[in-house]
């Protein structure tokens, strides 16, 4: 009977049928938001750790299997028992500027605190500023024993504030004498080394922030990896402040993601290219390190030396085109870097993982532990 009725319809009804059908799928696909509160989750405050572990390689490790959502709770040096020969360790070198300094208004002696985020070319810097509105362009501040100071030249929004730096010598230098760490605004506790939120590879100065998840290896750790026929592949990202920047839209896809500057030298690419072909893992030591083999690879078809700039967001939905595995810290509820991982392992699979860190204590965000995801 179903048949008969079928036969009584006309083809023209058939076409307008699927056309409707069609469209149809279209708008509820168009109409789903992946919405940032999917990706909060619950942290109690003491959770959150203030200083680093006297040892950086003694922290926790999680490791959580991607594709069957298994969970391992580890130390951190455990991490060489999953590199196997052939694999390539791939770690941000960027080197935090202790770009911390408060100074003073040469006229009305007002303290003066900036963040120096950016070098825009020669001697001018993008910074934040605080407080702003005691600023104009042509300000002068004046910062130690005046061997740097600072003019404004533009006031932009969001506590952003344009400089040229006046000094004598080697500005860096002048920075390690006058300047702090700008650990993020989680952190209340002070630093007692500066040297703890570097990498022990640090090398090339230009980031804002460090690759935290880089904090964990000491030197012998990386050398036992060495000694396993692990290549350990050097790139840059330098680390902006937006990577701390909360993600205020209600529809992920809507976030205008941060911009950053890379490298990736030809040493570095070539090795890349021959352990992928070799059928090697590359493991990402990093979100940073993920950023950029990630816009290397989508810009070509293989890995490239270049300098460049990357602006990409990854979330869920994201075919990983660079990296295999992920060695990277517990990030922020609602950030960019949540989102990241979650693309890599699934939303649920991080969730979870998030949920079983809390309810065993792991420490979180910049000074915590860690978490290894892999195949």
């Amino acid at each position: 009977m179903i048949q008969d009725c079928f036969n009584k319809v006309y083809k023209g009804d058939y076409i307008i049928f699927f056309i409707l059908a069609f469209f149809s799928i279209l708008l509820v696909k168009g109409s789903h938001k992946m919405r940032t509160e999917d990706f909060d989750y619950f942290l109690p405050e003491e959770l959150i750790a203030q200083t680093p572990l006297n040892n950086r390689s003694s922290s926790r490790l999680l490791v959580l299997h991607k594709k069957t959502g298994e969970i391992e709770h580890k130390s951190f040096k455990d991490i060489v028992n999953y590199l196997h020969k052939g694999d390539a360790l791939v770690i941000n070198d960027s080197k935090v500027i202790p770009a911390r300094i408060i100074g003073e208004k040469e006229d009305t002696h007002a303290v003066i605190e900036l963040l120096l985020l950016k070098n825009i070319e020669n001697d001018d810097w993008e910074c934040l500023s605080k407080p702003q509105k005691r600023l104009h362009v042509g300000t002068i501040i004046s910062f130690g024993d005046g061997s740097l100071k600072a003019e404004v030249t533009n006031i932009l929004n969001d506590g952003i504030t344009h400089v040229r730096l006046i000094y004598k010598g080697i500005l860096m230098e002048i920075l390690e004498h006058l300047g702090t760490m700008p650990l993020p605004p989680y952190i209340h506790e002070k630093l007692d080394n500066q040297e703890r939120y570097q990498t022990v590879y640090a090398k090339e100065y230009g980031s804002a922030a460090a690759p935290t998840a880089g904090l964990h290896f000491t030197e012998e750790l990386l050398s036992e990896i060495e000694k396993k026929g692990i290549e350990i592949i050097h790139v840059t990202l330098h680390v902006g402040l937006g990577t701390f920047r909360p993600v205020v839209v209600e529809d992920v896809k809507e976030h205008v993601m941060h911009t950053e500057s890379y490298i990736i030298d030809s040493v570095s690419a070539k090795k890349l290219n021959e352990i992928k072909a070799s059928g090697g893992k590359i493991f990402a030591v990093g979100t940073t390190s993920t950023r950029v083999l990630e816009t290397n690879r989508s810009r070509y078809d293989e890995y490239t030396p270049e300098v460049n700039d990357t602006n990409i967001f990854i979330y869920p939905g994201y075919e990983f085109k660079g990296i295999d595995n992920l060695i990277t810290n517990f990030h922020l509820p609602k950030s960019t870097l949540i989102m990241l991982v979650s693309a890599l392992a699934g939303k649920e699979n991080i969730m979870h993982a998030y949920e079983e860190a809390v309810k065993n204590k792991y420490r979180f965000f910049s000074f915590g532990d860690a978490m290894l995801i892999i195949d």
